[in-house]
């Protein structure tokens, strides 16, 4: 028996999977935030007079990008 199946028997490797899956989740909305407001600030050099409409965007984009993250959370209790 492998090390790894010997920890996975003992039920000692359960709370550090919650873990590794949480940050595996968490990149996507990252990388997904970071391209949101990058663009959104490259949109308003070029297109000062959309201000309102571009930030309104900004913030749906990014509400949407953290509830990917906060879903990946629960995941992680539901799953458990």
């Amino acid at each position: 028996m492998s090390a790894l199946q010997t920890l996975a028997a003992e039920n000692a490797v359960s709370g550090n999977v919650n873990a590794v899956g949480y940050g595996l989740a968490a990149i996507g909305p990252g990388i997904g935030v970071g391209i949101i407001f990058g663009n959104g600030t490259q949109a308003l050099a070029r297109q000062p007079e959309a201000a309102g409409l571009i930030r309104t965007n900004q913030i749906m984009g990014f509400a949407f990008c953290e509830a990917l993250a906060l879903i990946g959370i629960v995941m992680g209790f539901v799953f458990k």
